[in-house]
């Protein structure tokens, strides 16, 4: 008579995939679903429905508020790594004075090779960045480098009927020129001259050798067309980086082994 699978659980001569998976050491991998990942209309920041979009050259957009908050965020933070850098040059000047002052004692010199010669007695602060920096790609990135654009929304009879009740967060969104609804799948250019958004074919099409917008015909150069980032489907074909991964050094025990790895 067989035995029972229950008592001869775990007891092969290698690791099976969901034993590697419980044991929490190692990288921890997981695919990420479509829950997971921005859609084309959310701001990069507070990830709801954009208010006021603006982009940056790299094609990340946010909500106006978010990101002056953000970029008020890092300044404060700049000038407050800038007053503990201030700080700790004045702390190094005065031990420089200390030690020429210990050294010229030839009675204190034993004492200050015990207590000042000792490594890592003090966490050093580094000469921090003085720009602040795009909280999506982590670039440079200047608040005179935004600039806003604008979708075009779907204001036919029918979608009126359909959303006279509706929140912002069911709004559509429609290309200008071809009248197609805009959706995750799709690639998106903006023009940093006017801010109007298109899709990656009309603006690769047209604009290039028409030199003008096709919504406000004002001019333009390839350099101002702007790819903006894609939303997400869960879709391998279409997404990057759709593999979250995590290294965790502690063993079997620590409880950590059923914990999702985060998205880096």
């Amino acid at each position: 008579m067989p035995q029972r699978h229950s008592k001869n659980n775990n007891d092969l001569a290698y690791f099976t995939y969901d034993e590697k998976k419980k044991l929490g050491y190692g990288t921890q991998k997981e695919r990420l679903g479509k829950d997971s990942i921005k859609p084309f209309d959310a701001c990069s920041l507070c990830l709801k429905p954009f208010i006021d979009p603006m982009c940056c050259h790299k094609g990340h957009v946010f909500c106006r508020e978010c990101i002056l908050e953000c970029f008020l965020a890092q300044k404060k933070d700049i000038q407050r790594r800038l007053a503990a850098h201030d700080s700790q040059k004045n702390q190094d000047k005065d031990e420089e004075e200390e030690k020429l002052m210990l050294q010229k004692a030839r009675e204190l010199d034993e004492f200050d090779q015990q207590n000042h010669a000792t490594p890592g007695a003090s966490v050093r602060v580094q000469d921090p960045e003085t720009h602040t920096v795009c909280p999506e790609g982590k670039e440079k990135l200047k608040l005179k480098n935004l600039f806003a654009i604008r979708f075009t929304e779907d204001n036919s009879e029918e979608e009126k009927k359909t959303t006279s009740s509706s929140s912002s967060y069911d709004r559509s969104y429609i290309f200008p020129s071809c009248k197609v609804t805009l959706t995750n799948t799709m690639s998106l250019v903006a023009l940093s001259s006017c801010g109007h958004v298109f899709c990656k074919k009309c603006g690769e099409k047209f604009m290039p050798v028409d030199k003008v917008c096709l919504v406000c015909d004002k001019p333009c150069k390839d350099r101002n067309l702007v790819g903006l980032k894609k939303g997400g489907t869960g879709f391998a074909e279409h997404d990057d980086h759709l593999e979250a991964k995590e290294y965790k050094h502690l063993g079997s025990g620590s409880g950590l082994g059923l914990v999702r790895p985060v998205k880096t």
